[in-house]
């Protein structure tokens, strides 16, 4: 089984998760930017948090055969601090680095009027970078959300088979469907779907235009939720080609309407102590080896 993880936090995990994930099929993930539990306090912070994303995560990600991509964004929760208002004004020269495969997660936290006008500006650096969207949509108050969202999509003039609204659930899906934006499901403990849910969306709606995730962060999250619903899919009936296509062609798709999806095999290897991608390399002088391993 081959997964693509179309929306998790790498940068909250550990180098173990990254094990764990090659050893249960995933071969490629798209890490869109995302807040840090705490504020941030200035523009200078998301330079090496962006920095990071293309360089220090990337090389993590290869050491175990997984394609790592990312999405370049100001992140809903944050555009409400006037200290990170410059971050927009820094963007563009990250839009442009060949591993950005869209602009995300971009979207509403509390539906503010600061959350407007950086949702609105980043679609329309979407448009002018030609990259898809990742939208996020809010954990309060999700049906208003979503129609929101919607309605500034529609407004932005970007074509809705660019855009997925993610953090989908049994409420908000058929509106995102009649959209025409791909619909997003978050599979994560207790506050989004279970794996069991979305088995029954995909039952209802279909296999097109759907990513299924784990969102996996610092938060009680699971970066195994893709491999435990591709296993329940295949519980309830789905075939081997249908898994497929939601785990790994769905995504390809999607993602690949960047023109930059890198998706090449990496060899991987026993070493006896854990599996990885050969020989073992340094990123700015540094490497995941530890000690006199």
């Amino acid at each position: 089984m081959r997964i693509f993880d179309p929306h998790i936090h790498m940068t909250s995990r550990t180098t173990d998760d990254y094990e764990a994930m090659a050893a249960a099929g995933v071969r490629a993930l798209v890490e869109p930017s995302f807040w840090l539990g705490q504020p941030r306090t200035g523009v200078g912070t998301f330079v090496d948090y962006f920095d990071g994303l293309l360089g220090w995560e990337r090389h993590r990600a290869s050491q175990f055969g997984i394609q790592h991509h990312c999405a370049i964004a100001l992140n809903p929760k944050e555009a409400n601090d006037p200290r990170l208002a410059g971050v927009l004004d820094l963007l563009p020269r990250y839009l442009v680095k060949d591993t950005v495969v869209a602009v995300g997660e971009i979207g509403y936290d509390a539906m503010t009027p600061e959350e407007d006008k950086a949702f609105a500006r980043q679609l329309r650096l979407a448009i002018e970078h030609d990259l898809p969207v990742l939208v996020h949509t809010p954990h309060r108050d999700k049906a208003a959300g979503t129609r929101r969202s919607l309605d500034v999509i529609r407004e932005s003039g970007i074509d809705p088979g660019r855009v997925v609204v993610d953090h989908l659930n049994e409420v908000t899906v058929g509106m995102v469907a009649d959209s025409g934006c791909w619909m997003g499901f978050s599979i994560y403990p207790q506050t989004k779907m279970s794996a069991e849910r979305m088995v029954r969306i995909l039952t209802g709606f279909g296999t097109s235009r759907i990513l299924v995730d784990s969102a996996a962060d610092w938060g009680r999250s699971d970066p195994l939720s893709t491999r435990r619903t591709a296993d329940a899919m295949t519980g309830s009936g789905f075939s081997p080609q249908d898994v497929d296509r939601v785990f790994w062609q769905n995504p390809v798709e999607f993602y690949g309407q960047s023109g930059r999806l890198e998706l090449g095999d990496t060899p991987l290897v026993d070493t006896g102590i854990a599996v990885r991608a050969a020989p073992e390399a340094e990123f700015a002088g540094n490497s995941i080896r530890r000690g006199a391993e």
